[in-house]
């Protein structure tokens, strides 16, 4: 047995239990000695029975002297009685509808137990403790798996248990002595006082002082981060040696754009406009990051680069997250480069879709075919799509820039499949609205340059945030229905649901039908109200977007994930519902979406929630319009793992938990670029090198 051998090879673990593993996403043994605790229970205080008090948590060994059950008519419960005694006494041991128990535990056996002491009517008593039979009162400690001990407690899912676990991975720890290597060299591993591996596991599945679980955390902190760091810096130094097209600067063609635009560039937009063309115009591969607040002008940025690339003769893609937003865009691109006689095409699953942004004021629809010839001939300058673009039919002629739009994690290999040429790989502009922490930016996306859209442009009306609780809503409501009548429009997002009885896209499509009904037939029959949520067809999504663009839906019901791009100017109102359940990041930009046109637009906060946390991060949104400072707090509060999806990125939630240290973060980006050095191609490092394919898997960089 070994690290990789699958959890159907593991004795014990039967067919329902490799169903309920894999639902944690076990599916080897190494997933399954890197499942650890999320706290630990402290049954370390192990005394004589004579010394025990009301109200302590204890661990006793004893033997047992009497077991048997009984059944309360007044409640329907079976109690599972004990008496257990040790050299100073006896006491009564009592656990609540477990009658298996006596089939488990027999008089004569020497127990260790843990639990709470209680009073019963006849006196104290040993409420429900965790139990384990031992041979006799000289039992080591250190043997001890459940009581006795800090006991650790585990992520669970439904019929997967803590005390299951533990036997299990103790087993697996006890088999694997000596057998587990350690992927960290072993002069960085003494430099910085970190515990062996085997050691370090453990200590943090069975420590023997609160001490020793932080050492192994902090162990395996490092581990983690220094595995991204080495692998991003890895993808930089590989990007270093691929070319790319070098598109010169035309100062004339980009002065034109800007003095076309309806509106003037912030200092933000310039600079950042400035370093992605000076970027381009190296043979080096552009791999940049413009990160900006919501509604802070990326697109715009975006268009100025793609102009300059199509007019030197190249070919751009853009990718969007969605059918929804890739119309969009193609919209928005096609406004802006109206006068620039360029050919812009769609493809979406729906078909394909041409403009010639001079020859026709609409844009023409296209077999895909032809539309395809086209492309791989490079006579569509600009090609907006969703990842349809990544499709093994889809060939460029001549592609040079990509532009992403909220997916930053896009490999070398990746750009390498887009292009026909063999000898350069493209540009590639990555954008998001999702403002990124300091050490979010140092680590996983360290790979990318970042240009920063820190303003807002001029003019643009402060959007009235509220926090409205449950005595508050029906004047809230009143106002939203004045909104409306004066021709407005509203967001309803409802809150996001952790688990539903099928899928969360379920769940979240129910709790948005709910919100539907409630507002459709009590709250506001009427106006005329939309639904949107993951379940819709495409086509369904589609129609509902339009509609509520072109005004015919007052107010539209959503789910959190989706659409997040999307334009709507007349909407003046985002109405939060569950305001508590999401992070301070994503409220603001859910609030992004409004203040777009002329009018004075409005965020209302809907909370049942009187705990003072949630008032207090529902304040601090309140306080600031600065997208990057409520990531930071959002980073501080919630954790990136809740920000950005541990599960989304393939990232432990140990690793993402540790990216809130900025000085751990520093110290293993400074190490992993001592190694790089050293040994850029790890030949001397086989075991770190074998951790880097399997985290790149992990992480969609293959």
């Amino acid at each position: 047995m070994n690290l990789s051998t699958p959890i159907e090879n593991i004795p014990r673990i039967g067919p329902q239990y490799q169903k309920k593993l894999k639902k944690l996403g076990i599916k080897t043994v190494r997933d399954l000695l890197f499942h650890f605790p999320h706290r630990y229970e402290d049954f370390s205080n192990l005394i004589p029975i004579s010394e025990v008090k009301l109200g302590e948590i204890v661990s006793l060994q004893g033997k047992i002297s009497e077991i048997g059950n009984t059944r309360t008519w007044k409640k329907r419960m079976i109690l599972t009685q004990a008496i257990v005694e040790d050299k100073s006494g006896a006491i009564k041991v009592i656990w609540f509808n477990q009658p298996y128990l006596i089939n488990v535990l027999k008089e004569g056996d020497f127990v260790c137990l843990a639990g709470k002491i209680a009073l019963w009517e006849d006196g104290i008593y040993l409420s429900s403790p965790a139990y384990e039979k031992i041979s006799n009162f000289k039992f080591q400690i250190s043997n001890l798996t459940h009581t006795g001990r800090l006991v650790p407690v585990y992520p669970e899912t439904e019929g997967l248990s803590s005390r299951w676990l533990r036997i299990i991975i103790r087993s697996l720890l006890v088999q694997l002595k000596n057998k587990i290597r350690d992927p960290l060299p072993e002069k960085i591993r003494i430099r910085h006082q970190l515990l062996p591996i085997e050691k370090a596991l453990w200590q943090i599945h069975f420590p023997d002082s609160i001490k020793l679980a932080k050492k192994a955390r902090e162990r395996f902190s490092f581990e983690e981060l220094f595995t991204i760091q080495i692998l991003i810096l890895r993808e930089r130094l590989k990007l270093a040696k691929e070319k790319a097209v070098k598109i010169p600067l035309k100062l004339d063609l980009i002065r034109d754009f800007v003095k076309k635009l309806p509106f003037k560039l912030t200092n933000a937009q310039k600079k950042a406009s400035w370093q992605i063309l000076k970027d381009l115009e190296k043979e080096r591969p552009m791999n940049r990051l413009l990160e900006g607040d919501v509604g802070s002008g990326k697109t715009v940025v975006a268009t100025l680069a793609a102009l300059n690339v199509a007019k030197s003769g190249y070919q751009v893609a853009f990718m969007a997250p969605t059918e929804i937003l890739a119309k969009q865009h193609f919209k928005t691109f096609s406004e802006l480069l109206k006068d620039f006689n360029l050919k812009i095409g769609l493809l979406t699953a729906e078909g394909a879709k041409l403009l010639f942004s001079t020859s026709f004021p609409k844009s023409q629809a296209i077999s895909r075919k032809k539309f395809l010839q086209k492309l791989a001939r490079g006579k569509i300058d600009l090609l907006i799509g969703t990842q349809a673009l990544i499709q093994e039919s889809v060939k460029f002629g001549n592609l040079a820039l990509v532009i992403l739009d909220e997916q930053h994690r896009f490999g070398v290999e990746q750009r390498a499949k887009l292009c026909q040429q063999k000898d350069y790989i493209p540009h590639l502009l990555s954008m998001t609205a999702t403002p990124i922490p300091r050490t979010l930016s140092l680590t996983i996306y360290g790979d990318l340059d970042l240009s920063l859209l820190d303003e807002l442009p001029k003019g643009r009306k402060k959007i009235v945030t509220k926090v409205i609780p449950p005595e508050k809503r029906r004047e809230a409501y009143d106002f939203i229905r004045k909104e409306v009548k004066d021709g407005r429009q509203v967001f309803v997002i409802c809150p996001r649901i952790e688990k539903g009885e099928k899928s969360l896209t379920w769940a979240e499509a129910k709790a948005v039908k709910e919100e539907y009904e409630k507002l459709s037939k009590i709250i506001f029959p009427d106006l005329r109200i939309g639904m949107l949520h993951g379940r819709m067809k495409p086509e369904e999504k589609e129609k509902i977007m339009r509609e509520f663009k072109n005004k015919k839906i007052d107010l539209l019901v959503s789910t959190s994930v989706v659409e997040v791009g999307i334009d709507i100017p007349n909407a003046t109102v985002m109405m939060i519902e569950g305001a508590e359940r999401f992070g301070l990041a994503q409220l603001h930009q859910f609030r992004g979406r409004v203040g777009r046109g002329e009018h004075q637009s409005f965020c209302f906060l809907f909370t049942d929630s009187p705990a003072k946390k949630t008032q207090a991060r529902l304040k601090a949104l309140l306080a600031s319009e600065n997208g990057f400072e409520l990531a930071e707090k959002d980073l501080e509060i919630r954790g990136p793992g809740e920000i950005f999806g541990s599960k989304q990125w393939g990232i432990p939630d140990l690793a993402m938990d540790s990216l809130k240290d900025i000085f751990l973060v520093e110290k293993t980006k400074m190490t992993a670029k001592e190694i790089l050095e050293e040994d850029p191609e790890l030949k001397k490092y086989s075991l770190l090198r074998e951790k880097l394919i399997q985290f790149r898997q992990r992480i969609h960089l293959e």
